[in-house]
Formats: C-alpha cells, sequence, structure tokens
C-alpha cells in the first residue's frame, strides 16, 4: 500500500512539475503575463483541461499519497542500510510536512476554496516575509531561511550532477538506452529544480540584508527574473525545459524507485 501510494506521489510530483515547465516556456516565448509559474498556475493549467476536476482530484490525493510515504520513512527509515539514521528520518519529515501542506492546498482548491491552491507564490511569500521582518530579530530569521533555501538548492544540484539518484532507482532493470534517458533527465532537471531554489533563496537573502519584503519572490517571480539577464527569454527557456525534464524524471522515478 505504501508503494503504491509513493509511486502515485511521483507521478503526481512530475505532473507539476512538468505543467509549471510548460507555463514558464509560454512566459519565455510570447511573455504571457496572464500565467503564473508556480503551482497556483500549474492547478489553474490543469482545470482548464477537459476531465480537469477529475485530473486536479488525482493530482491532490497522489500528493497525499507522497506525503504518507515521507511519514513512513519518518517513522520507520528509509530503504537501504543507513535508511534508519536520525538525519535521513528527520529529513523524511520535513518532506512529509511539505507534502501534506502542498496536497492540502491542492485539495482545497478542486473543493471549492480556490485561493489556497492557486494563490500566486509571489504574494504569499512577500506577505511571509513581511510579517517576519517586522518581528525581533525579523532579518536574522529571514536571513537564515534564505540560506536554507540557497543550500537546498545547490544540494540538489550537486546530488544531481553527481548522479546520486542512481542509488536509489533500479537502473539494472533498464534497457541501455532508458537508462542514458533517466540519466539526461535526472541530470538536467536535478540541476535546473536546484537553481530554481538557489534563486529564490538569494532573494529571500537580499530582503533580509535590505530589509525590504518585496525583494523576496515566489517561484513565479524567481523564475521571470531568469528572462531579465543579459541572455533575455533563452535562460528562462533552458530552465523551464530543465523542470519539464525533473517532471518526466518523477514519472521515471514511479517506475523504477526503490521504495
Amino acid at each position: 500500500m505504501v508503494e503504491v501510494a509513493a509511486r502515485a506521489g511521483f507521478v503526481a510530483r512530475g505532473a507539476i512539475y512538468v505543467l509549471v515547465g510548460v507555463v514558464a516556456l509560454r512566459i519565455a516565448l510570447s511573455d504571457d503575463d496572464g500565467k503564473q509559474a508556480d503551482r497556483g498556475g500549474a492547478l489553474t493549467e490543469l482545470a482548464q483541461k477537459p476531465f480537469g476536476e477529475a485530473l486536479l482530484w488525482l493530482l491532490g490525493l497522489g500528493l497525499v499519497g507522497m506525503a504518507l510515504w515521507r511519514l513512513s520513512e519518518a517513522l520507520f527509515g528509509q530503504v537501504g542500510p543507513e535508511g534508519r539514521k536520525p538525519g535521513k528520518r528527520l529529513l523524511s519529515a520535513g518532506r512529509f510536512v511539505f507534502y501534506g501542506v502542498v496536497s492540502y492546498l491542492v485539495l482545497a482548491y478542486v473543493t471549492g476554496d480556490k485561493g489556497s491552491g492557486s494563490g500566486s507564490s509571489d504574494r504569499q511569500v512577500d506577505d511571509v516575509t513581511a510579517t517576519v521582518l517586522d518581528w525581533r530579530g525579523g532579518q536574522w530569521i529571514v536571513g537564515a531561511a534564505g540560506l536554507g533555501v540557497v543550500a537546498a538548492g545547490l544540494w540538489m544540484i550537486g546530488r544531481a550532477a553527481l548522479r546520486k539518484y542512481r542509488r536509489r532507482l533500479r537502473m539494472g532493470e533498464m534497457s541501455a538506452p532508458v537508462r542514458r534517458a533517466v540519466d539526461v533527465l535526472g541530470v538536467v532537471g536535478g540541476c535546473g529544480r536546484g537553481c530554481a531554489f538557489a534563486t529564490a533563496g538569494g532573494f529571500l537573502l537580499v530582503a533580509a540584508v535590505r530589509h525590504e519584503p518585496g525583494e523576496a519572490k515566489g517561484m513565479d517571480d524567481t523564475l521571470r527574473s531568469f528572462s531579465h539577464t543579459a541572455a533575455g527569454p533563452w535562460l528562462l527557456v533552458a530552465l523551464a525545459v530543465a523542470l519539464m525534464a525533473f517532471g518526466v524524471f518523477s514519472w521515471a522515478s514511479a517506475r523504477w524507485r526503490k521504495v
């Protein structure tokens, strides 16, 4: 049962990343300001498709499955000889909380609370940052959070570049062409995802240093910032493709992940 839940979770996670990548690609190529390149934009995109409500239910339930799997890892340990280490279990507990919140927002959206799942991540991040900056020591808290997100992004990039994901996949069951494809998706997708996280963390650090909540950016504005570089929209195109690659890699994980 836990295995089914985990694999459904990877399918749902993949769908979100693919949809975010698609929206980001549209923004890069057509400057479509009506779309959000974040979770909310992904939900809106899916809701507009045929059988959109049913697909959203499946997405939300898949994320519930991911949360339950992470909870089981926190309680009983991960797969592998080092899976019961306290650090591994604590990491799984954090992932359980994250996926629990995301699944709640998706299900709240599909049951009628459209402001829960589809609200702009930029506005949400700005509001939370402004609140924390008003606390005593708020700059230090926001700064620490920014450093944590940057570190998480760099960790993702490092793991992807070193192909650490291979230890968690049943690579021996793949044909040679499939292994090569999974490697491309894992490296490109993981590095792209890490780059997006690290950039968002950098903006959070700037907000802390300047005591300016407007400097913090959600996923939508973070991705858009890549189109404001000297490379123009093409850097955002590359990142959008990388995020879609990570989504497809998540689908590969649904098939070959050791659970």
